[in-house]
Order: C-alpha cells, then sequence, then structure tokens
C-alpha cells in the first residue's frame, strides 16, 4: 500500500488514529490556500473543498476508531497554519477528529521527532516529509516496534499540553 493512499490506510485502522503536525508551512502553492490568502475561502469552503479527507474520518470514527491531531505552531500563526486553524472546526472536528493546538514556546523540554506523522493502532507510522518551504516530498510507512513507541510517546506527552481546539485562540 502507498502511504499516500489514506483510504485504503485508514480502512485498516481499528483502534486510534493520532496525527503530530510540527510545521508551519504546508503546500504552499496550494489554490485554496492561496485564495484563502485573498480573502475569498471561509471555512466551510474549506470543509466542501476537502470532503474526501472528511469521508475518510468519518468512516473510521464511524467504526469506533478514535482520531487525534495535535499541531504544534509557532506564534503569531503563519499563514497556512492560521488557514488550517479556519478550517479545523468545519473541517476536521465536524468529521469527528479530535483536534488540540500546542504553541511551540510551551513544547519546550518535549522530544519531539524531526517529521510529522501519523501512528495507526499504535503500531504503524506514516512519517511525512516536506521542504523548508512546506513542498510535499513524500512519505514512509513503518512497523517499527521502537518507532511506534517513541511517536506514541511524544504523541502523548504533546496532546497533555495541547489547548483543545475550541479553546486555542491563537495570537
Amino acid at each position: 500500500m502507498a502511504p499516500e493512499d489514506f483510504a485504503a490506510l485508514f480502512a485498516t485502522v481499528e483502534r486510534t488514529a493520532v496525527h503530530l503536525e510540527l510545521r508551519d508551512a504546508y503546500t504552499p502553492d496550494d489554490p485554496l490556500f492561496l485564495r484563502w490568502l485573498e480573502g475569498q475561502v471561509t471555512p466551510a469552503d474549506i470543509a466542501e473543498h476537502e470532503n474526501g479527507w472528511a469521508q475518510i474520518v468519518r468512516a473510521t470514527v464511524g467504526r469506533g476508531v478514535t482520531m487525534r491531531r495535535v499541531r504544534v505552531v509557532s506564534e503569531p500563526l503563519a499563514p497556512f497554519v492560521r488557514f488550517e486553524y479556519d478550517g479545523a472546526g468545519a473541517l476536521n472536528e465536524a468529521a469527528g477528529e479530535q483536534v488540540r493546538w500546542l504553541p511551540r514556546q510551551q513544547a519546550a523540554g518535549l522530544c519531539l521527532p524531526a517529521n510529522d506523522f501519523w501512528l495507526l493502532d499504535d503500531r504503524l507510522v506514516r512519517f511525512g516529509y516536506f521542504s523548508g518551504i512546506g513542498d510535499y516530498l513524500g512519505a514512509e510507512l513503518t512497523d517499527d516496534p521502537a518507532l511506534a513507541e517513541q511517536c506514541g510517546s511524544a504523541f502523548e506527552a504533546v496532546w497533555e499540553r495541547a489547548t483543545p481546539h475550541k479553546d486555542y485562540r491563537p495570537q
């Protein structure tokens, strides 16, 4: 299975799917993001555009899987992260994904991996790789138990410090 095939990947999840995001910039040429920068996009537009992801989340959560996402962010928020914040309620949370935010200043002392990841059922890790400006470079799947344990510990440490989306007010 290709790491990019999210529908197939999430169809295999039985209990938990957690996602740690560590970057301030992703896909800088995304047309929806560029339209958002111009003030032409609402949270509802984001949710509608990303309906494929929402369908994956609803199907996964509908099977009883808990989905959680934490974004470690610099404040004030970078433009792309502000775009993600604007869509998180209408997209991620409305579909059933729990979202939290952790300002980078509050992450001091945490040992975090160098790359974003998904950890599925505490056993399968999907690392995502991006260039310095946020261009997607690819992904890698591993079922290495030591890496899965490290990623799980890192995620739980961040989750405990992070603020739920409904309570987070970015600078």
